[in-house]
């Protein structure tokens, strides 16, 4: 079977969905008979990240004018018309054009892969340029598709809401599960406890009502406990989102340690120059530097707004971490299995409006209290669950048979 695979970007300049095309494009170029072919736009990393594809080659085009619109004709010319079907991850920039055009003219199956962009949230996000790309051609893209993966129940739904009525397949992200021998409950160490966000610095996440409750929980305890915690954001900075947070740390009265001009804190002597911070800004972390984080964490944190399905919480569970999250992450196993804290952050209950008491979590500052109070004994039982959670159903092996299942009934 030959699939093309069609991206925004094949390189860490698309967060986590990079990283999670990258993992189940190669888990389906693994299996037997599998043919993928993958095509993106060239940007600042792309020559970094290519090795990361091997065995797979993606091809690039060169983008003329803003990365923003992702211009280039040259994608047209790279998508092939052997294949059987296409797959697209792209939705708002010129390949996701070059992708209605292919299929007008193949009359071949494409499926397409919204990764959270027909969320409210996400739609009324630079709503201007994407109701210009709607009229231009998205809508007609969306009218086409052959069939929609969505990656959980909700964003099934929101696809639903769009008034689309094709096949949609959940299919979810998964993680390469690492290497996990469990957390020492109740291990003794000489460094604050470590509560972790890893990934993209840019409001939908949620970052400045996470530091509001931070300090507000901080405000409320003790002098001697105040340093037994510290807030360790990881991750690159989207359109200058990390300068608002640093400055909204020092209107809160929080200590704040960053990486002042270095590609990220590394060392130990790095780590204990900011050992009495509240909160650490980290800078980008991939590969083993992101596995070392996560290896040191106690906790884990995402008070998203709007997400697809996150990559961060699945790889926070298959370290052993507990979670504490909003239910915009679209995990919801993960509060019913006992392996994450649900919080609510104030913008999300504005816009969801909770009828239920069911449907209502805790603040963020609550939840963060209710970590606090966790023994490291009960902090290692909820991560050990969303670590049986992700083995169960969260690995590449699992989603790729069941994305090869799909595609052989569309043909």
């Amino acid at each position: 079977m030959r699939v093309l695979c069609v991206l925004e970007s094949v390189s860490r300049a698309d967060g986590g969905i990079f990283e999670a095309e990258l993992a189940l494009q190669r888990a389906l170029a693994v299996l037997p008979g599998m043919d993928v072919r993958v095509v993106g736009l060239r940007d600042a990393h792309t020559e970094k990240d290519l090795d990361r594809w091997l065995p797979l080659k993606p091809r690039v085009a060169q983008v003329r004018g803003p990365l923003g619109i992702g211009y280039a004709p040259g994608i047209s010319g790279l998508l092939d018309r052997d294949v059987d079907l296409a797959y697209g991850a792209t939705l708002w920039k010129y390949p996701s054009w070059a992708l209605l055009s292919w299929q007008k003219r193949m009359k071949k199956p494409v499926v397409l892969a919204p990764h959270g962009s027909l969320d409210v949230w996400a739609l009324n996000n630079s709503r201007a340029k994407k109701r210009l790309a709607a009229w231009l051609f998205k809508d007609e893209q969306l009218r086409r598709a052959t069939c929609f993966r969505a990656l959980c129940v909700a964003e099934a739904d929101a696809i639903r809401e769009h008034g689309l009525t094709q096949r949609i397949e959940v299919v979810p992200n998964g993680v390469a599960l690492p290497e996990f021998h469990g957390r020492e409950p109740g291990a003794e160490t000489h460094r604050p406890k470590r509560l972790l966000f890893l990934g993209r610095i840019h409001p939908k996440k949620g970052l400045a009502a996470a530091l509001r409750a931070w300090a507000d929980v901080k405000s409320k305890i003790g002098h001697a406990k105040r340093g037994e915690w510290q807030f360790v954001i990881a991750g690159w900075d989207q359109g200058g989102h990390e300068g608002e947070l640093t400055r909204l740390c020092e209107e809160l009265g929080l200590g704040v340690s960053q990486r002042n001009g270095k590609p990220g804190m590394r060392t130990e002597d790095d780590w204990q120059a900011g050992r009495g911070a509240d909160v650490v800004f980290f800078g980008a972390a991939f590969g083993q530097e992101k596995e070392a984080l996560l290896q040191s964490a106690e906790a884990f944190v995402l008070p998203s707004l709007s997400e697809g399905l996150p990559m961060s919480v699945l790889e926070a569970w298959s370290y052993g971490l507990p979670v504490v999250m909003t239910p915009e992450c679209n995990l919801p196993e993960g509060f019913t299995r006992g392996a994450g804290i649900r919080i609510e952050s104030p913008e999300s209950l504005i816009r969801r409006k909770p009828k239920t008491r069911e449907q209502v979590g805790q603040g963020i500052a609550e939840g963060f209290r209710t970590l606090f109070d966790m023994s490291a004994a009960e902090r290692t039982a909820m991560g050990l669950l969303g670590r049986r959670l992700v083995e169960e159903r969260f690995t590449w092996p699992k989603v790729a048979a069941q994305m090869r299942q799909i595609y052989e009934s569309l043909l």
